[in-house]
């Protein structure tokens, strides 16, 4: 059990909670909430986020990018703990689990209203995010080894995960949810930069082309100040539009996302900057958690 738990990275869920709950501080603050559908809507998010650390940590170790000189913990296949087949057989068990929760989700949303095209809609994009959490490192041409992880990531913990959990939680659109999407969408981005910033020289090394091997260990830090940047303005835009005056303390963790670059822009030693990964995830869901509570 021990060896799966650390094979699914559950460190990694309170980021991918991150624009759920941004979704759902949005849809708060337009009077709509749901508990039951909300606890689903993180259910599946959880499940598809284990999905793409278990297809991860197979697709990096296919591909000879888990090896001796990577940096960071060691992984599950790196370090012999699990085998092929029996992390094939694990993805199969979660993607059918995250379909299950996920139809589950769509059945409560939408059946009571006969929304079944709505629900075969979002059921679509729900398949596609399946199939990009497992294609981000598996086949014989994944997506993150082309530069396009931040992207994906971007789409999918932010306008994808936090507008759709707008729509689930009241049923539309609205327009100023966009500015939280982009916030929870670009500080996530930032947390994959920080990881790639800290393996480029093994990525580089073993054919993972990730933005940051494309661009430059310099340029890439410049990157990191323009997503962190990008982000905390996005959020000042979407506070300055509130009459909740106590949703201004969400900008307590940003303002720190903002001296964290400090530290990235004197680090010289790639590794070294493993710590400030953790801590800009951590705050990306500090983030999130206070406009959700406040």
């Amino acid at each position: 059990m021990k060896k799966w738990i650390q094979a699914m990275r559950l460190r990694t869920l309170p980021l991918a909670a991150s624009c759920i709950l941004a979704g759902a501080a949005a849809a708060k603050d337009h009077g709509t909430s749901s508990g039951v559908v909300l606890v689903l809507i993180l259910s599946t998010t959880f499940l598809l986020q284990i999905l793409s650390n278990l297809a991860n940590d197979y697709g990096d170790y296919s591909h000879g990018v888990d090896n001796e000189q990577r940096v960071g913990p060691a992984r599950a296949m790196q370090s012999g703990a699990i085998g092929r087949v029996q992390m094939k057989r694990a993805l199969i068990i979660t993607t059918l689990l995250t379909l299950v929760s996920g139809t589950g989700l769509l059945w409560m949303v939408f059946s009571p209203k006969s929304q079944f095209m709505e629900a075969i809609l979002m059921l679509a994009l729900g398949l596609a995010a399946i199939v990009s959490a497992i294609k981000y490192t598996v086949g014989s041409n994944p997506y993150g080894y082309r530069g396009l992880g931040d992207l994906f990531v971007f789409l999918f913990f932010g306008p994808v995960g936090a507008l759709g959990t707008y729509y689930l939680l009241t049923g539309q659109f609205e327009t100023h949810a966009i500015w939280l999407a982009a916030t929870t969408g670009l500080y996530s981005t930032a947390v994959l930069n920080l990881n790639n910033l800290r393996d480029h020289e093994n990525d580089r090394a073993s054919g993972k082309h990730t933005l940051v091997v494309k661009m430059g260990f310099r340029n890439g830090k410049i990157y990191q100040s323009i997503l962190i940047g990008l982000g905390t303005l996005t959020l000042v835009i979407w506070l300055a539009q509130q009459e909740n005056g106590r949703a201004f303390t969400a900008c307590i963790p940003a303002i720190a996302q903002c001296l964290l670059l400090v530290k990235v822009w004197k680090c010289n030693v790639p590794a070294q900057l493993d710590s400030e990964l953790k801590k800009v995830a951590l705050l990306t869901f500090m983030t999130a958690l206070l406009l959700f509570v406040m």
